[in-house]
């Protein structure tokens, strides 16, 4: 029997396999999302829109979405991304750091140091001139 056959074989299997374990994985997490997004919660849509939902319309796929009081905003229902949670994200403070001060040229106020790509150190040097491009002769 074809050993590499039987590798081919394997590999497809288990390539079978991982797709349907995601596939089941991914169901699960949408199932549990549709359940969390019922009227009453604070939702955000697919183009950033946060709003508290009022109403779903299952038979026409519509959602009815109020984002300021007395604004109510009619939108598709696959428009919802998620049930936004009403924790405030936690920010870590950092103490802030002073920038460093540049050090100045006093007779120039240029920054000491290194030059910049294409800046001139010799200030008296004489510029490059810039010919005419030649004229083609047939």
């Amino acid at each position: 029997m074809d050993y590499t056959l039987i590798l081919i074989a394997i590999a497809l299997a288990v390539f079978v396999f991982f797709q349907f374990r995601s596939s089941r994985k991914r169901q699960k997490e949408t199932a549990e999302r549709q359940a969390s997004i019922v009227p009453g919660v604070e939702i955000m849509t697919n183009y950033g829109l946060y709003g508290k939902l009022i109403d779903l319309d299952e038979e026409n796929n519509i959602a009815l979405i109020e984002t300021t009081p007395g604004t109510v905003l009619k939108v598709h229902r696959q428009t919802i991304l998620k049930a936004v949670d009403d924790e405030a994200p936690v920010v870590e403070e950092t103490p802030e750091v002073a920038a460093p001060t540049a050090q100045l040229n006093t007779d120039n106020a240029i920054q000491v140091g290194e030059p910049e790509f294409g800046e001139r150190v010799d200030p008296d040097a004489k510029k490059p001139v810039r010919r005419a491009p030649k004229k083609a002769t047939d």
